[in-house]
């Protein structure tokens, strides 16, 4: 009997460490690649991480250890290899082009020529501090037919491929990297954390319509733009959950649990959807200190910032060039979503469609993973599970190169719907 197909995944946050554990479904009956139950859970809070970065290789190195127990005892399996998010403000993203010509006469277009057509595209001024993560194609180009999606086994002379590169500064990679190897288990493939959200909350008319995914964290919300199927633009805004609890704690003179608390309990960023005045007593500073709280006053704070963040997204598009590419408008996700009266805020803001998302069609252990905080590890299980599905006896190298699946999955997007 062949040995179950399983991936393994570990979401590093700022508020969170989720190590998750897939398997491919046995009864999978629709062919269809990416399909699994999830079958190890492990959730434990962060520690050692601020806005996406390691700040206490110890701490975040305890955290990764206890996730990745949780989700063994769960699964009754040994973790070795894991495929890791990655995320924060040193993350940086640019297009570029690459062409190279057929080497197959008249057999066509190879996967050598698409990875030869990849690696002429990495041709760029790389800084010595910084390293490639993701190198993603957009669409191909053969001879004169543009817009081509799967070049593989067409005829030509020249193959040319636009491009999506993103990188990371290089401390960051391994600082989260020595984590993971003290913690004892292997990285296969780091992923950019909205990529890997994107495979949870996504439906592909929105992928080739044009929307946005935006993954607000703790620390920082993450900003992918798709077009056509494929990414085109990535980036990183410095506001996400914790700075809403900042303000609170900041205007209203609070301790900052006691912010958090008001803010999962009361908060509302829409002003407009609340009755008259609601006051409630909360504990302050000092002993025994108590504060009368209005809830409209705790909505104009949080609405406040949520406009402000929202406007920040828009920049970000605007400043890609693609803002008049995306009818199909916003998808938020992340923890940071939870908060009631985003999505209206979000509409008023930016003038565009707005989706509230969690991941879909989910099987195995999901009690407590239908939830947007959890998008994030869903994709990273979606995203492996692509390549052990189509290829169970390879998996690819710890590098940071592009690797057949990883273009795959973007050159025949419709297989993996």
């Amino acid at each position: 009997m062949a040995e179950p197909r399983v991936v393994t995944a570990i979401d590093v946050g700022s508020s969170k460490v989720v190590a998750l554990v897939g398997e491919a479904r046995a009864d999978n009956s629709s062919g269809m690649p990416g399909e699994f139950n999830v079958i190890g859970v492990g959730v434990v809070p962060s520690r050692g991480v601020k806005r996406g970065q390691i700040i206490n290789v110890n701490e975040a190195t305890a955290a990764i250890r206890e996730a990745v127990d949780g989700a063994e005892r769960s699964s009754g399996l040994k973790i070795t290899n894991v495929i890791v998010s990655i995320s924060g403000n040193h993350i940086t993203s640019q297009n570029s082009q690459g062409a190279v010509a057929i080497g197959r006469g008249d057999q066509g277009v190879g996967v050598e020529d698409i990875n030869h057509s990849l690696e002429s595209a990495q041709a760029i001024t790389v800084p010595n501090n910084r390293e490639i993560i993701h190198v993603i194609p957009r669409h191909f180009r053969v001879d004169e037919q543009d817009g081509v999606r799967n070049p593989i086994g067409m005829l030509g002379f020249r193959l040319e491929v636009q491009a999506h590169i993103i990188t990371g500064a290089t401390t960051a990679i391994h600082n989260l990297l020595k984590c993971t190897s003290q913690a004892q288990v292997d990285v296969t493939e780091l992923v950019l954390a909205p990529l890997a959200s994107a495979e949870a909350v996504l439906t592909s008319t929105e992928r080739e319509m044009g929307a946005i995914v935006v993954d607000i964290g703790s620390g920082t919300a993450d900003v992918a733009v798709f077009i056509d199927g494929a990414v085109w633009h990535t980036s990183c805004i410095e506001v996400g959950g914790s700075h809403f609890t900042s303000d609170l704690a900041l205007v209203l003179r609070l301790p900052l649990e006691t912010a958090e608390q008001i803010k999962l309990s009361h908060g509302h960023a829409n002003l407009a959807d609340l009755p008259a005045d609601q006051p409630f007593v909360v504990a302050g500073f000092g002993d025994e200190q108590r504060v009368s709280v209005q809830r409209r006053e705790i909505a104009e704070i949080l609405q406040a910032r949520a406009e402000e963040f929202f406007g920040m997204v828009m920049q970000e598009v605007k400043r890609s060039g693609y803002d008049g590419l995306l009818p199909a408008g916003l998808v938020v996700t992340g923890g940071g979503s939870l908060l009631p009266g985003l999505r209206d805020v979000a509409r008023q803001v930016t003038g565009l469609p707005v989706r509230m998302a969690q991941p879909r069609d989910l099987q195995g252990l999901v009690d407590s993973l239908h939830s947007p905080a959890y998008s994030t590890g869903i994709g990273l299980l979606k995203w492996g599970m692509h390549d052990v599905v189509a290829r169970p006896s390879k998996r690819r190298r710890p590098s940071f190169n592009i690797g057949i699946g990883g273009w795959l999955r973007n050159l025949l997007p419709g297989w993996f719907a």
